[in-house]
């Protein structure tokens, strides 16, 4: 499989590092302390291309594939892994999932304010009472003459306190289970819609998740996307996308721990010399380098993987590379920012230094988009049904 990056995908990290640079690193502070997030960065990001890589050029976007969108990941989230997040709920599991399922009047109608950062996006399937068993969703829409009546609630929903068009999941047949869910895109300046709570997290502060509301909620049938009671294929199609985007976050979260830990272990001196001559101290930064790069191996193979297959979903490959490059790169993640603020000592405990705030986002990374348990079991039962690798 060949890693190596286009010219064009060179250009799209130099301008991402660059425009995370320049916008990110001198309020990622603020926006943690503070958790609330500019809501400029959104065009700001659309003004330089970073809203729309993966969409269509007829609709404002660049065109491209998986593994720029996975480029550009790394690059936001190694200087703000919390918004990147956000960034990446509107442009990836909002506008991309309208992309590959919508029809020609839907993509012309929300695809391009999505990709000029103009309205803000979200995905609304997780539920208060589904979270890992995601086909038990409640929230029901019922046919009523030219529109869908929608009631129920949706749960940590990444931008969901600040969207402006949420694709939402809903049982339209219940006694179908998992294949009586629909996909609708929902504006959330319509009647019915409301917010019930802001949440309070520990990490990826800045990057607003909450709860919402439907409470008979008039959805156009012409916002159907896809057929109904397809939902399914929407949904699955769409988690092995989001788990590789994620894992990029990850390598940025690696990324910028290390190169931290270095400037620190440099500069930092103990016993009359740099704690960098200690063993041991070089023993973690060889690990965590080792972690890092096994975790951005991985997950640049999955974007490609992602590009090429034309399905995801239960029983392919896909989904299979996609769970494994998340469960590692979280994992990865995780250890390498514990480690990071390890080297820096209770100066990396303390808030003035940015390794705490990747050790607290990277734990998100475990649990969202699948837990770390969910991803071993949907590794295993791929394998096992295959019956090798």
């Amino acid at each position: 499989m060949d890693l190596s990056l286009s010219e064009e995908q060179i250009m799209l990290r130099e301008t991402a590092r660059r425009w995370a640079a320049n916008e990110l690193a001198p309020i990622a502070e603020q926006v943690d302390e503070e958790d609330e997030m500019p809501l400029r960065l959104f065009q700001s990001a659309g003004a330089v291309g970073l809203m729309g890589i993966a969409i269509d050029p007829e609709y404002g976007g660049s065109g491209l594939d998986v593994l720029s969108e996975v480029i550009a990941a790394e690059e936001i989230s190694a200087i703000s892994p919390g918004m990147g997040l956000s960034l990446g709920a509107s442009s990836n599991l909002c506008a991309g999932n309208i992309q590959r399922n919508g029809n020609a009047q839907q993509k012309a109608r929300y695809l391009p304010d999505l990709v000029a950062g103009k309205t803000i996006g979200a995905l609304g399937l997780t539920e208060p009472n589904a979270g890992s068993d995601a086909m038990s969703i409640a929230t029901r829409a019922t046919r009523q003459g030219d529109h869908y009546v929608l009631n129920g609630s949706k749960m940590f929903i990444t931008n969901g306190p600040i969207a402006d068009v949420v694709l939402v999941y809903a049982k339209t047949d219940p006694a179908a289970g998992p294949f009586g869910i629909s996909a609708f895109i929902v504006e959330t300046k319509w009647p019915g819609f409301s917010v019930s709570r802001k949440l309070k997290k520990a990490g990826h502060r800045g990057s607003p998740t909450g709860e919402l509301r439907f409470d008979n909620l008039e959805a156009p049938a012409e916002n159907l996307v896809g057929e109904e009671n397809g939902g399914i294929a929407v949904v699955m199609r769409g988690l092995d996308i989001e788990r590789v985007v994620c894992a990029a976050g990850c390598v940025g979260i690696c990324r910028q721990a290390i190169d931290l830990s270095l400037k620190y272990a440099k500069e930092r001196e103990q016993f009359g010399r740099p704690i960098a001559k200690f063993q041991m101290i070089q023993a973690k930064l060889a690990e965590m380098y080792a972690l890092y790069e096994a975790a951005k191996n991985m997950t640049y193979a999955a974007a490609v993987m992602a590009e090429q297959s034309q399905r995801g979903g239960k029983g392919t490959e896909l989904t299979r590379m996609a769970a494994a490059a998340v469960m590692f790169s979280a994992e990865a993640a995780t250890k390498v920012a514990s480690e990071a603020v390890q080297i820096h000592g209770g100066y990396g405990y303390c808030l003035e230094y940015a390794v705490q705030r990747l050790w607290r986002d990277a734990k998100l990374f475990e649990i969202g988009a699948g837990t770390t348990e969910i991803r071993k079991l949907i590794i295993a039962r791929e394998l096992l049904q295959r019956g090798r690798v």
